[in-house]
């Protein structure tokens, strides 16, 4: 064990946060180049680029469950996160390298119909993504103690991996998505592979306690009943959000292509001011997504609550999709309520798996990931229905219509959930997770 880590230094922390970074850098290399990629360079159609992108939710249907169940029991590698998060890591950046390259792939394989290569890429890229993140995000909690010091992993986690996000959104804004996809094979591959060897896992977790152990020691780590009941009802209030964001990452190409990149213009030049368009709308989101959680949203979750918080900023996120689809004829307009479409997406990757990780049995963290993911990734999957609805749509403002009325009734379900009051004082604890 290296003596950073026994310090639980600051150096520690960072260097524990790096693979979930790099997780999260090939998601956004996702977001901002896929769509961008398939429309201009491959010309696929609108409801042909929700097609691929349904592959993605495909794999992470079982990926993440079953990642997280077997991670939880298995040792090999010298860990039980290791081998996971080398083998997803190592896909994702292969799977990154060939984005822009899918062309070469169906030429390689004598394969006619990019839309098969680009289906087999995205797949590999998000079940890639699916084998490691669970495990990074368990790592953590495995090699810190219950408490502060696990405060302080996610909280690192939150701002390394934010803050890496708004710079891979940053270079394919001002630079270009090739440039990115090149970074991003580098950032992906060392990120992910280099620091597992550097942390020592524990061979075993902690065993449970007994209720009348917790009674005595209240502060040591103790492992919790499931209150499934609460969970399901943070599930749905969590699909909707997820249906509402995802639906916009995939398809805002076709809103921006229509309503915001100026008429007239040439392909080549309608092409490079979507690319520019996007990328900078999703860096202005991520600023404000990756500030808000240990800024404003712990402090103002221990006040108010975390769920009441979450319903709170959903709320605002409803509210900014309406204005884009209503107001957003320029690209100023649209970075300005990006910029408040933030907000709620600051509580979507933070204090949803804050409240979940109080509701269930500690020992089981990376089966209970898993389940929490398929409120993610079946709403994914099923917008690739509204793909369809925009490709026979005159207006594609439809597209932020439909996604702010899910947000909507997402704030709604939220004042369902109830947490556990007497984790209230603790709120900062997680609340910068994702």
């Amino acid at each position: 064990m290296l003596d950073m880590q026994r310090r639980l230094s600051n150096s520690f922390y960072a260097l524990t946060s790096l693979p979930a970074t790099a997780m999260g850098f090939a998601l956004c290399i996702q977001i901002s180049a896929l769509s961008w990629l398939l429309s201009t360079k491959y010309h696929l159609d609108i409801h042909e680029i929700g097609i691929v992108w349904a592959a993605g939710p495909l794999a992470g249907i079982l990926g993440q469950v079953i990642i997280g169940f077997i991670s939880d029991k298995t040792w090999f590698w010298g860990g039980r996160r290791r081998p996971f998060i080398l083998i997803g890591g190592t896909l994702a950046a292969l799977s990154v390298f060939l984005l822009p390259r899918i062309e070469l792939v169906a030429d390689l394989l004598g394969v006619t119909n990019l839309l098969v290569i680009a289906v087999i890429v995205a797949l590999t890229l998000d079940l890639s993504i699916n084998i490691s993140f669970n495990p990074t995000r368990s790592l953590i909690a495995d090699v810190t103690p219950e408490g502060e010091a696990r405060t302080r992993g996610y909280t690192w986690m939150q701002t390394i991996s934010g803050f890496w996000g708004v710079m891979a959104y940053l270079i394919g804004a001002f630079i270009d998505n090739y440039a990115l996809i090149s970074v991003g094979v580098i950032v992906v591959l060392a990120f992910s592979v280099l620091p597992v060897f550097l942390v020592k896992e524990p061979r075993e977790l902690a065993p449970p306690k007994l209720a009348t152990q917790e009674a005595a020691a209240p502060s040591a780590e103790v492992s919790t009943r499931t209150d499934w009941g609460q969970l399901w009802r943070l599930w749905a209030a969590h699909a909707f959000s997820w249906f509402g964001v995802q639906a916009m990452f995939v398809y805002i190409i076709a809103f921006i292509q229509q309503h915001v990149v100026a008429s007239g213009a040439t392909a080549a030049e309608a092409a490079a001011q979507s690319g520019h368009v996007i990328a900078i709308s999703f860096a202005v989101m991520n600023v404000v997504g990756f500030l808000l959680p240990a800024l404003v949203l712990a402090p103002l979750g221990a006040r108010i609550g975390r769920v009441r918080t979450q319903a709170i900023c959903i709320g605002i996120m409803a509210l900014a999709y309406f204005a884009i689809a209503l107001f957003a004829r320029s690209p100023g307009t649209l970075y300005v309520l990006m910029a408040v479409v933030g907000i709620g997406w600051a509580a979507v990757v933070s204090l949803p798996f804050a409240i979940m990780s109080e509701l269930v049995d500690k020992r089981r963290m990376g089966f209970f990931m898993g389940l929490f993911n398929l409120s993610v990734v079946l709403p994914q999957l099923a917008t690739t229905g509204v793909g369809y609805v925009l490709k026979d749509a005159a207006d594609k403002n439809l597209l932020f219509l439909i996604c702010g009325g899910c947000l909507a009734v997402s704030s709604v379900l939220w004042l369902l959930v109830r947490e556990k009051r007497a984790a209230q004082a603790a709120a900062p604890v997680l609340a910068a997770s994702h």
